[in-house]
């Protein structure tokens, strides 16, 4: 096969696929809206046949400067039927000072210290196995919840008894930078566009571990949460789904999260999500020889299609700058590049703003003044593509050289910069 004929394959491939993708998102998303829209006001859900006991769970590592207001917020629950449990993850701050007080002060707080840093998987399990509760609903240390989120994904529980978690719908409270603002509408246009879509086609890819709700006794069959994986809520997502376990998307149970607003704190997290997935890749690439498990054959081919796209962005990059020192015959003359936007590029780039405007309209049930974070979006494919197509790249080489032993520990995140708008 010749370098020229390579190139135009690889080219179509590189500029069909995200377009593939997106416009499929985009109908599963608008399939799924359908019956969303039809719901009543995320302020206002509907009562349930009964309210079970409910836990949310808390893991904190160096969150002394979060826990009051994520305890508080989390409190604050509108559901009769609650208790919270903080787990201190062997902090080296004042975390554990900062709990014992708040549980000295709430009588429905429960407060668990582990001696050592053992990690976010292990620290949910240990706040499971305390509780007599049968739902469990996992955040952050620094995640706002909603006072309804626990009747919206309660609900789900009880209409079916296969549905061993139920995600919510993260919104963005930082964004009084650039990195931020943009975060707001990529939570939207594609975080809960693509969550939308999976759910209307078959499976989900992953729950946000910033906020889901699980049956405990799932969980349990399925030897809870796995201590070695970077992503916990990507590895217990495939481990539920291929015990038979159904999962859901709430869109209305909500939490409000920070996230990195430096280039570096973003870095490291989406290095860390694309680790994550490169191992679950590892770990479930078998389900392709398993015909039982064909509902997740989409997502697994899904999974290698973007890791090859993301390698075949690197290898053109390479081949359209060495072009301009070298004479490499057959692609020196009439070669384009994949990155500026004319040609096929406009059409890519109007897709994109089209998708960040369904999706706007979408989440404007939750966020009314939505919209006007849509002018900076126009720099997500700029900033966001760039750190993901090269963290995918960097990934999986990583993960291979990492094994599969090692134990996922904590690292305090960039938690951005907050603001009141």
């Amino acid at each position: 096969m010749s370098l020229h004929y390579f190139w135009h394959s690889a080219l179509d491939f590189v500029f069909f696929y995200p377009l593939f993708m997106s416009y499929l998102w985009m109908v599963g998303a608008l399939i799924f809206y359908r019956k969303e829209r039809k719901e009543p006001p995320y302020q206002q859900p509907n009562p349930l046949q009964s309210y079970p006991l409910v836990a949310v769970l808390v893991p904190c590592f160096n969150e002394g400067d979060n826990a009051e207001e994520t305890i508080t917020h989390a409190l604050a629950l509108d559901y009769p039927n609650f208790e919270v449990i903080a787990i201190n993850d062997g902090s080296s701050d004042n975390t554990a000072e900062e709990l014992d007080k708040l549980a000295a002060k709430y009588e429905k707080l429960r407060v668990v210290h582990l001696a050592q840093n053992q990690g976010k998987a292990m620290a949910l399990q240990a706040g499971s196995l305390v509780t007599e509760a049968e739902f469990l609903i996992g955040i952050d240390g620094d995640a706002l919840l909603d006072p309804h989120a626990a009747s919206w994904m309660v609900r789900h529980f009880l209409e079916d008894e296969t549905v061993a978690a139920v995600t919510g719908n993260p919104r963005i409270r930082t964004r009084s930078t650039l990195l931020g603002r943009i975060q707001v509408g990529e939570f939207s246009s594609i975080v809960g566009m693509i969550k939308r879509a999976q759910r209307s086609f078959g499976r989900l890819f992953t729950v946000s571990g910033v906020i889901t709700a699980f049956r405990k006794s799932a969980v349990h069959e399925v030897g809870y949460w796995s201590p070695n994986m970077l992503t916990e809520d990507i590895d217990i997502t495939w481990k539920l789904q291929r015990a038979g376990w159904d999962i859901r998307f709430e869109p209305n149970a909500l939490v409000w999260i920070l996230m990195p607003e430096t280039l570096n704190g973003l870095w490291k997290q989406r290095l860390r999500w694309a680790m994550g997935g490169a191992q679950v890749l590892l770990k479930n690439i078998d389900v392709l020889l398993k015909p039982k498990l064909n509902f997740l054959w989409p997502l697994i081919i899904e999974l290698i299609l973007t890791l090859i796209w993301s390698y075949l962005m690197l290898i053109m990059a390479v081949i359209w700058l060495l072009h301009f020192v070298l004479p490499i015959h057959g692609v020196s003359h009439g070669i384009s590049s994949p990155f500026l936007p004319y040609g096929s590029g406009i059409l890519l780039g109007a897709t994109c703003l089209i998708q960040f405007g369904l999706s706007k309209w979408m989440d404007s049930r939750y966020e009314p003044d939505l919209f006007k974070n849509y002018y900076w979006m126009i720099w997500y494919p700029f900033v966001f593509w760039l750190i993901t197509i090269t963290a995918s790249i960097v990934a999986f080489p990583k993960v291979l050289l990492r094994g599969s032993g090692k134990r996922a520990r904590w690292v305090s995140p960039d938690r951005g910069v907050r603001s009141e708008d």
